[in-house]
């Protein structure tokens, strides 16, 4: 069966300007359109009903591309979904959420359905083999996360170089000398996710302004891993007075694990997060927090598309200002 990659391939065009000359969702020259019709003609391709369908229209249906990789916070996801969902409501718009790990094969596939406008893209990796795809497609996309070079592309974050270094500064300003920074899960930062690398940019950034002792430790989602991590930082580093955490899931039992271990909560060991206001200020001891701003993010992401789709420009990089709330979590580092 012949496929629109075969037809591109033949015109020498992208499959999206395929899908275009076929539903005239996009403008393209009229030589381009010729040529690709008579791939068409020549092989024989028969395009699918539901792409047919939607010829000279829109479908009014965003792509929310959130592959669910090993290591990903659900919940904290689902509140981007959320408000991506919501707000493109409010433009009349539904959303397809894709959640296999597919890479540019999988956007391809999509952008041959025609059953979509535009698409957000999430867990953005530094060097995302999806970017130079992005970078060329005609079809209107933005990035939740922003890569090592954003040139070409709309994305949208907040600012985890910034939050990073936020955390340590208020901590060495309560008098902090020793801290750590217990991150997201390995695999993370094996695939150079762009928010994890760019937390421990920011925290290793302060500290060495700051001339502070400092380790870095990814730390497994689970209770006996954030035990685990807690044992090992109070051996490596017994002079530890402060932390900071960028896993929403071992927050809890990070802190309970510390109090089992005899360190009082803020008395002996201030913690700082970067995590959603509900988890943070809800635990036992309310967390110091940089704030995830999900709801902004996700709502922002739509509108920047809605830009697009109507023929404005968009900003390559919008990145969120950290907002702390301070909490019990932290005091004054008691000095011998």
């Amino acid at each position: 069966m012949v496929k629109i990659t075969d037809v591109a391939r033949h015109a020498g065009v992208s499959p999206s300007t395929v899908s275009y000359a076929l539903s005239g969702k996009r403008p393209i020259s009229e030589e381009t359109r010729r040529r690709v019709e008579a791939s068409i003609r020549e092989l024989g391709y028969r395009p699918h009903a539901g792409a047919r369908a939607l010829a000279s229209s829109r479908s009014n249906v965003l792509a929310l591309v959130v592959p669910l990789r090993s290591g990903i916070h659900v919940p904290v996801v689902m509140q981007f979904a959320v408000s991506v969902v919501t707000t493109a409501r409010r433009h009349d718009h539904d959303v397809l959420l894709l959640t296999q790990e597919e890479g540019e094969e999988g956007l391809r596939r999509v952008d041959d359905t025609a059953l979509v406008d535009a698409m957000i893209v999430m867990d953005v990796q530094l060097d995302d083999p999806r970017l130079p795809l992005l970078r060329t497609w005609d079809l209107p996309s933005v990035l939740i996360g922003v890569p090592a070079e954003a040139a070409g592309l709309t994305c949208i974050d907040l600012d985890f170089m910034a939050a990073g270094e936020a955390c340590v500064e208020h901590l060495a300003r309560l008098g902090h000398r020793v801290v750590a920074l217990v991150g997201s899960p390995p695999e993370v930062y094996v695939r150079h996710t762009a928010f994890a690398q760019r937390v421990v940019q920011g925290f290793t950034a302060a500290a060495d302004r700051g001339r502070l002792a400092t380790s870095v430790h990814p730390c497994e989602a689970s209770p006996a891993a954030a035990r685990a991590v807690a044992e090992r930082l109070l051996r490596d580093q017994p002079a530890l007075t402060g932390v900071v955490v960028h896993n929403e899931a071992v927050l809890e039992p990070l802190v309970d694990a510390f109090e089992q271990l005899g360190l009082r909560v803020p008395a002996d060991l201030s913690v700082t997060a970067i995590c959603p206001d509900e988890l943070a200020g809800n635990l036992r001891v309310p967390v110091t927090n940089i704030a995830l701003p999900a709801a902004e993010v996700g709502e922002r992401a739509v509108e920047l598309l809605m830009r697009k789709l109507d023929g404005r420009t968009a900003p390559e990089a919008t990145l969120l200002p950290p907002r702390m709330t301070e909490r019990a979590s932290t005091a004054p580092r008691n000095a011998p």
